[in-house]
């Protein structure tokens, strides 16, 4: 016990802990990814949506604590995804054309978990996966 409680300090000491952790959360972005993927696949575009949209959520709230930006509001409540996407292209963290398509792709998103299955088609939700596994592999690595 003594010898992996060592191990562990040695790691926090020299900041490993946090690639590790990145590593985590990397497997599980991707496979939330596939999930929504098979589903696509599947026929199911619907639930496909809702799981990207979680997946691209999620992750700018992870690109938001990595650039020091707020993820809650006053009352410590979780913001919704576009004053964070809005913070991180107001800090110049990516471009105002990138916040752009995050709100579209958020956009659809919202209207598959809100049962308006028909503003939206499949191959938008395949367009929607491929940004996503893209903004992933270039913000959060």
């Amino acid at each position: 016990m003594q010898g992996i409680a060592n191990s562990v300090k040695h790691d926090y000491e020299r900041g490993l802990l946090n690639s590790i952790r990145a590593l985590i959360q990397a497997d599980v972005f991707a496979d939330f990814l596939e999930m929504g993927e098979y589903l696509l696949k599947e026929g199911y575009k619907d639930a496909a949506a809702v799981i990207i949209g979680a997946v691209l959520e999620d992750g700018v709230r992870k690109l938001c604590e990595k650039n020091g930006i707020s993820t809650t509001n006053n009352n410590g409540r979780p913001i919704t995804i576009d004053p964070m996407n809005a913070a991180l292209a107001k800090a110049e963290v990516y471009s105002k054309l990138l916040q752009k398509q995050i709100t579209t792709w958020a956009h659809v998103r919202n209207k598959a978990a809100h049962g308006e299955y028909g503003e939206y088609g499949k191959d938008q939700v395949e367009m929607m996966l491929l940004f996503v596994q893209n903004f992933a592999e270039q913000y959060l690595r």
